[in-house]
């Protein structure tokens, strides 16, 4: 019986990944449970059980305390010592063994009804530990089936749910297929570990670079900020800590082979990737790539930076429906107002500041953008962004996740391919 006590030990360990000692506590816990139960008045009763041989010893001990509550399982020192002279305090001190044999068969039914709920409970709360410390990390699961909340994912294990918030537009989801996603939340339930993931966090993101670039794994390239409108584009800010590495080409990768991993991921999501600089007025002519900036001014009070275009770029820095100077904002943390160099007529300067703004907004030159969204869209003496076209119209290779192809002048007239 002992053998077999030891072999089921064993098998459960390898089936549930619960720990020898951890199954061994837990068989002890039920049984002295389940004595409790069955004989009043023995709720003294310890059992304990050796992990290796399987043999059981069932005996009744109280705890030594300076002061008694509980007449059933507390001594006092005196009393602990008419059975033994050397017991002190916060000693389990044995004075009764019990013959395990004469448990008889209710009490044995009742102990394995203890047993296999502590078991479950046990598994349960192994499982919840092993997914809480994969908090942030990302889980690939299989679609085993689509409901109103989201989609659920088979995790081996456990099983995640996807909310429909979270997923992206342009993805459709089908039984059997290999999905990955970023941990956002863990919850115990009675039920076992709750795991709610996400493919339109930005960590998501800043997860997959991760695994696809060793230069961001290890540490050498930092990203720095991440902007993000999952299904549609995201922008990347990267700096490089050591001295000669070329933060954005190690991101890119050769021919554009590492970013391309990632826009496969994310279903064709366009990436910019983008230098970062300590320098206010160039990180935000850098945000607006693939748009060629011809001058930045900050204003650190209110924190707007007021960023100075080609005409011929303006439609571009703006982006469709005003993602491009989104993005650009949400990436630096700053409002962006951005206007074409092409001055106002003279005559409308002549007349006045106010004058002059009117013939600037008539002429649709400037746009104002937060990292919420765009306070004012292009007028239509200007041109929309769409007739304008898209990045890639412009020659920029952000299909492949590679930075703008057109080059971009900082304030300080730096110019970063």
């Amino acid at each position: 019986m002992n053998r077999d006590f030891i072999g089921a030990l064993l098998q459960l360990n390898a089936e549930k990944g619960v720990p020898r000692e951890q199954l061994v506590h837990t068989i002890e816990d039920a049984i002295q449970s389940a004595y409790r139960r069955v004989a009043p008045g023995y709720e003294d009763v310890h059992v304990r059980i050796d992990g290796e041989t399987g043999r059981m010893r069932v005996f009744r001990a109280r705890m030594v305390v300076p002061e008694v509550e509980d007449p059933a399982t507390e001594w006092s020192v005196d009393e602990a010592h008419q059975h033994d002279p050397d017991a002190a305090l916060g000693d389990l001190v044995e004075y009764q063994e019990l013959d395990p044999e004469q448990f008889g068969r209710v009490g044995a039914q009742i102990a394995g009804q203890v047993v296999r709920q502590r078991l479950r409970e046990a598994e349960r709360e192994n499982l919840f530990d092993e997914f809480a410390h994969r908090d942030a990390e990302i889980v690939t699961g299989t679609v085993s089936r689509v409901e109103p909340r989201g989609v659920i994912l088979d995790l081996g294990k456990a099983e995640a749910v996807l909310p429909t918030t979270d997923q992206s537009a342009t993805e459709h989801y089908r039984i059997g297929q290999h999905v990955k996603a970023f941990v956002m939340e863990v919850r115990r339930t009675t039920r076992g570990p709750l795991i709610y993931v996400s493919r339109t966090h930005k960590n998501f993101l800043r997860r997959l670079f991760e695994l696809e670039v060793p230069e961001i794994h290890a540490g050498t390239v930092e990203i720095k900020a991440i902007a993000r409108e999952a299904g549609s584009r995201s922008k990347i800010a990267v700096s490089s800590r050591q001295e000669g590495l070329d933060p954005v080409g190690a991101t890119v990768g050769q021919r554009g082979g590492r970013v391309q991993s990632v826009v496969a991921e994310l279903g064709g999501e366009k990436i910019d990737v983008i230098p970062w600089s300590e320098d206010p007025a160039t990180f935000v002519a850098n945000a607006l790539s693939p748009a060629q900036v011809v001058g930045v001014q900050i204003d650190e009070e209110n924190r707007i930076a007021s960023v100075t275009v080609p005409e011929r770029m303006l439609s571009l820095a703006i982006g469709r429906e005003g993602q491009n100077a989104r993005l650009a904002a949400k990436l630096t943390g700053w409002r962006i107002d951005i206007r074409s160099d092409q001055a106002p007529s003279s005559d409308a300067a002549a007349d006045g500041p106010a004058a002059a703004d009117e013939a600037a907004a008539d002429a649709g030159e400037a746009i104002v953008a937060t990292g919420d969204d765009a306070e004012a869209g292009t007028t239509a003496d200007a041109g929309t962004t769409a007739d304008a076209g898209t990045t890639a119209d412009a020659g920029t290779t952000a299909d492949a996740g590679e930075e703008a192809a057109v080059p971009v002048e900082s304030a300080a007239g730096e110019v970063t391919s």
